[in-house]
């Protein structure tokens, strides 16, 4: 990408046909270095990897507690333990226990659900934090999560609902808008791939216990934010600095969500 407007170029471009600018050869290939078993497995950002790892050590801990009480096991969790570790339940959300909506986001109801959703997360993630860069990536992942849970809660509050799939369509939401503000032969290309992939998902929510309204509000708030995050010009200045300011917002009312768990927790009845 160009550093200057975005725009999708080769690395063999020295000035981007787009806005004219100067490209330097390290700029170009400011992402390459030796890939993964051979490109198999794509380079993650660092708030992919902090992110992965949350959500893993977050199974661990439900999985163990599952297990101690006897409902579940290593590969299926039960619904007591998702909501005792904050899963989405429009009763006590309506309750005041507000912070579910954030805290549902990290939490998975079996192995093969989190296996699935942190792949692409490892995968798609390491795409759009490339693309928008950290601070953008988190406010979309964290608005495009809490709209999937927020959607899910008015249309079916009775029904629990956990995982990080919300946000993963959020990501798959900022990838179609972004191309889509920067239009090029190569920008289409990957849009058709999207596109593609967001249908597979749609389809594949149809079967299952699989909460379909996360999905779509995810999309719908990635795509949004992704749209406004998706500027023509990506620099340090006043609009990187709001966004900035928005990811440590995010990240403040994660941290919060969570102790207020925690001190739900450790006060309601076992």
């Amino acid at each position: 990408m160009c550093p200057h407007c975005r725009a999708f170029i080769t690395t063999k471009d020295r000035v981007c046909p787009y806005c004219n600018e100067s490209v330097a050869p390290r700029q170009v290939e400011r992402g390459d270095s030796s890939p993964i078993l051979g490109g198999l497995i794509p380079h993650a950002g660092f708030n992919t990897v902090i992110i992965l790892l949350i959500n893993s050590g977050l199974y661990l801990a439900t999985s163990l507690y599952s297990m101690n009480g006897g409902n579940g096991n290593f590969v299926n969790l039960d619904t007591n333990t998702l909501f005792a570790f904050g899963a989405k339940y429009g009763p006590a959300i309506a309750a005041g226990q507000w912070w579910r909506l954030v805290t549902a986001g990290f939490l998975h109801g079996g192995i093969l659900h989190i296996l699935m959703n942190m792949w692409v997360l490892f995968d798609l993630g390491a795409q759009v934090e490339e693309v928008y860069g950290s601070a953008r990536m988190l406010v979309i992942y964290f608005l495009a999560s809490v709209a999937g849970f927020y959607l899910s809660n008015a249309v079916n509050p009775v029904t629990p609902s956990v995982g990080a799939s919300a946000a993963l369509f959020g990501l798959l939401g900022a990838m179609i808008a972004f191309t889509l503000r920067h239009r090029s032969a190569l920008a289409d290309a990957m849009r058709a791939g999207y596109v593609r992939w967001l249908v597979l998902l749609l389809i594949m929510s149809l079967f299952g216990n699989i909460d379909m309204m996360a999905h779509i509000g995810g999309l719908i708030g990635g795509f949004g934010v992704g749209w406004l995050a998706a500027t023509a010009r990506y620099d340090r200045g006043a609009s990187e600095g709001i966004w900035r300011i928005a990811a440590g917002l995010c990240i403040l009312i994660t941290a919060v969500s969570f102790l207020k768990w925690y001190l739900w927790f450790s006060t309601a009845p076992q």
